[in-house]
């Protein structure tokens, strides 16, 4: 089979935007994370690929600031992340909507939180504006349980881009829609990432979406003590068609590599 591209070092992009530096996670004795080295660029969409229990979500709590590296550096634009911000915002994959708000008063919520001194006419204006942007705005006014996955998922979408974050950060955010919903949000999420021009990192169990998002794909290995074991730069031009993309030789190389790596190289053994 041959070797698909694949670096350990920045992609020639635009500016730093994200630096973890030596970055270790343990408590107590089990450690989590070992010695991670990871640069993102401005504008880029990474996606983290691994087994269950590889410490990727608690890799991307770290720069959400949810928790701290027990040692090493993760800094956003050359400042240390200590804590949550605005300029980071996550998606996660239960969606987090507050039950009994509507979808306007789930988002509008967030943006007052974040700009308490915004008027509410200001406030309505992005509210609308985020939730047209992902086909939500006649359903501005129906709570959760009106609501489909999918639209769940649309809804906490628009919310985090509401605030106006650099950084969207990703948990498995389609892992629990069925295979229609999750193509059609990976093309919307898509669209909003061009326009935006907005840095994304992004966590998925789903080597085909991976390879039809991102820019570069992180491979860890196995916990404990899981780091980074490759990283994959893709070779596929943007915008990206899904039909094309699957016919492309390079794409099942890719496939196949990542596959070699997790259910080989890294399988889970007993």
């Amino acid at each position: 089979m041959q070797t698909p591209m694949r670096t350990l070092s920045t992609p020639p992009m635009t500016t730093t935007h994200l630096r973890l530096e030596g970055v270790t996670k343990a408590y107590g004795k089990h450690i989590v994370l070992d010695n991670i080295d990871l640069t993102v660029q401005s504008g880029e969409f990474l996606c983290i690929v691994g087994h269950s229990g590889c410490g990727k979500t608690t890799l991307l709590n770290m720069v959400a600031g949810f928790t701290k590296p027990t040692s090493g550096l993760v800094c956003i634009n050359d400042r240390l992340i200590t804590e949550p911000g605005p300029d980071r915002m996550v998606v996660f994959q239960n969606y987090s909507l507050l039950p009994w708000l509507t979808a306007y008063q789930n988002i509008d919520l967030a943006v007052k939180a974040v700009n308490p001194k915004m008027t509410a006419s200001q406030r309505r204006s992005i509210v609308y504006e985020n939730l047209e942007l992902v086909g939500l705005k006649e359903s501005a006014h129906k709570r959760p349980f009106q609501l489909s996955g999918g639209m769940k998922q649309r809804v906490a979408i628009a919310r985090a881009l509401a605030i106006r974050p650099e950084v969207l950060i990703l948990d498995e955010p389609f892992g629990a829609l069925d295979a229609i919903t999750k193509e059609e949000l990976q093309d919307e999420l898509l669209q909003i990432w061009r326009r935006q021009k907005i840095t994304v990192m992004m966590i998925t169990h789903d080597i085909d979406e991976a390879l039809y998002l991102s820019d570069r794909i992180v491979l860890m290995t196995n916990g404990p003590a899981a780091h980074i074991g490759e990283i994959l730069t893709l070779p596929f031009a943007r915008p990206r068609d899904r039909a094309r993309l699957q016919e492309d030789p390079r794409y099942y190389s890719l496939r196949n590599y990542i596959l070699e790596f997790l259910f080989e190289r890294f399988a889970h053994r007993e």
